[in-house]
């Protein structure tokens, strides 16, 4: 008789990952994310993370659970949160947010971010003591790829960002226009603007106006979920747009990246990705960012793109 040694099962890692309320911060945090389902790919993973940031992990490989929050007064949102996460035994609880979640749950290891000097992925790689930060990442599925060919036609397609989530960091929409007009011109020839921007009658209103100067521009704002809209970047030569969510996802999905910069720390936010660059206004102010500045910037990211 021939004695079988019995195996010994390893149950997957439970990991549960706190990440942002807002879409550009919950990019930046796909990089951490992205390194951990690399060294632990058999991982169950689940993420809690603010409503708008939902589709930013809907097609994360491993994903077990999502679970969205809606940000209330007082520090509310943390108890469902604590109520859905406490029956659980986690292998590794990170929380970005710096809560003190973490310590009320089970937990074999934990991991709270601090906020420190350096750029955002820096930051965040902190959490784990990764160097270097990993990169963001754009998960995307066949069907996005598949609605996105269906929205865009071939050719040279110039993404065009000019929404942001507050004003103080709009370009003006005439410029947006112009700068667009410069590159069509010169070395993108037969180039086709695409208007990007989320769902919502504001973010309708900072896009209108873009759209009525440029009349062949295809209109894609509030027409495609988070990784339909990844899908649609990856498609395209060149971003230009405002300091925004959708800024962070064009740099994760890997085109080519030019983040528009007024108030706000490019040195903690610009966007990050194989191939980005800054245009930053010289007073903080984005009336003062001049199209000649931005489109400079734009020949220089795009010699660089193309460069072997």
């Amino acid at each position: 008789m021939t004695l079988v040694a019995p195996t010994c099962y390893r149950p997957p890692m439970r990991i549960l990952f706190v990440t942002s309320n807002r879409i550009g911060d919950a990019v930046l945090s796909t990089g951490l994310l992205d390194h951990l389902l690399r060294i632990h790919p058999t991982a169950r993973v689940t993420v809690a993370c603010g409503t708008v940031a939902e589709g930013v992990f809907v097609r994360m490989p491993n994903l077990e659970r999502l679970i969205t929050l809606e940000k209330k007064p007082w520090g509310r949102h943390w108890l469902p949160l604590w109520v859905m996460a406490v029956g659980t035994v986690w292998d590794l609880v990170v929380d970005i947010r710096g809560s003190a979640l973490s310590w009320l749950v089970p937990t074999r290891a934990r991991a709270r971010m601090r906020r420190g000097p350096g750029h955002k992925t820096e930051q965040l790689a902190a959490v784990l003591g990764v160097a270097p930060a990993p990169l963001p990442v754009a998960w995307t599925a066949a069907e996005d790829h598949t609605r996105a060919a269906a929205r865009l036609p071939h050719g040279t397609l110039i993404a065009l960002g000019p929404t942001a989530n507050t004003d103080l960091k709009i370009w003006p929409a005439r410029r947006f226009a112009e700068l667009f007009q410069a590159l069509a011109a010169g070395p993108l020839p037969g180039a086709r603007a695409v208007v990007f921007g989320g769902p919502g009658p504001r973010e309708r209103a900072l896009a209108a106006p873009v759209l009525e100067a440029l009349p062949d521009a295809i209109d894609l704002c509030g027409a495609l979920s988070l990784p339909e809209a990844a899908a649609a970047l990856t498609r395209c030569v060149l971003f230009v747009g405002n300091d925004s969510g959708l800024m962070h996802l064009a740099a994760a999905a890997g085109t080519p990246t030019l983040g528009l910069f007024g108030p706000t720390p490019a040195e903690e936010y610009s966007p990050a990705g194989r191939r980005t660059a800054i245009a930053r206004s010289p007073t903080g102010l984005m009336d003062e960012l001049s199209v000649a500045a931005a489109t400079e910037a734009a020949l220089r990211l795009l010699d660089s793109s193309a460069a072997p």
